[in-house]
């Protein structure tokens, strides 16, 4: 529930790629996804296929999330919770971890590197994780120099919504070893599961397939296993 700052990252050192399972109801790209999706009884099934943790969206414009959801996940399921939203002010990671998160989502292009400092050191000085999300080698090396330890490479640009797989090929491999790097976007076959663990993706971030998945479990059941190669910087 927030207590333990490491307890996200940890669940994502699994010695095979650990799947982050999500929960969401819409997206911008693919419009209304499972509006009608109960969370509690999705959470279980996620948990049931071998999540290693879950990734809750709580923007409800364009995402149809909920802080309700996070509350709700968080007492369904025994997995971290990611809370996913943009976040930008202080405040908002006291709020995360009052309603349940283990960790929340930190946009490095939103923030810029004074912005990502600012709100790292909130995330420290509150006693929760963080999932660094960079595009570029630049914000990589804003994130590093903030010290931040779990790293997410999004192909997703968020301006065009365009898929650019190049951006994993080109920053996975970049990310430092101690560091636990997380694939998102564009994830649907085992096959990208295999192809990401081969860039040295640590973990995985899969979120429209398994939202649109009428068994959850056997949809995450069916990423889970592929091992894990690592990255040798």
């Amino acid at each position: 529930m927030g207590s333990d700052p490491n307890w996200f990252a940890r669940a994502l050192r699994s010695e095979p790629v650990a799947i982050i399972a999500e929960l969401k109801r819409r997206s911008p790209s693919k419009g209304v996804l499972n509006d009608a999706m109960p969370t509690a009884d999705r959470v279980r099934a996620y948990e049931e296929g071998g999540a290693a943790a879950l990734s809750i969206l709580t923007e409800p414009e364009e995402f149809g999330g909920s802080i309700a959801d996070v509350r709700t996940a968080s007492c369904a399921s025994v997995l971290p919770i990611l809370k996913k939203d943009f976040h930008v002010e202080p405040v908002q990671v006291q709020e995360a971890m009052a309603v349940g998160s283990s960790a929340l989502l930190l946009i490095a292009r939103a923030l810029g590197p004074i912005g990502l400092r600012r709100m790292l050191g909130a995330v420290r000085d509150v006693g929760i994780g963080a999932l660094v999300e960079v595009r570029s080698e630049a914000e990589l090396t804003w994130a590093l120099d903030c010290e931040a330890n779990v790293i997410g490479v999004n192909c997703r640009d968020l301006e065009t919504l365009a898929l650019d797989r190049e951006v994993h090929e080109r920053l996975l491999p970049l990310v430092p070893a101690g560091c636990i790097a997380v694939a998102e976007s564009g994830v649907r076959t085992r096959q990208d599961v295999e192809r990401l663990a081969s860039l040295g993706a640590d973990a995985v971030l899969v979120g429209s397939v398994l939202s649109l998945s009428i068994r959850a479990s056997d949809a995450v059941a069916a990423l889970t296993g592929v091992p894990r190669i690592g990255r040798a910087t």
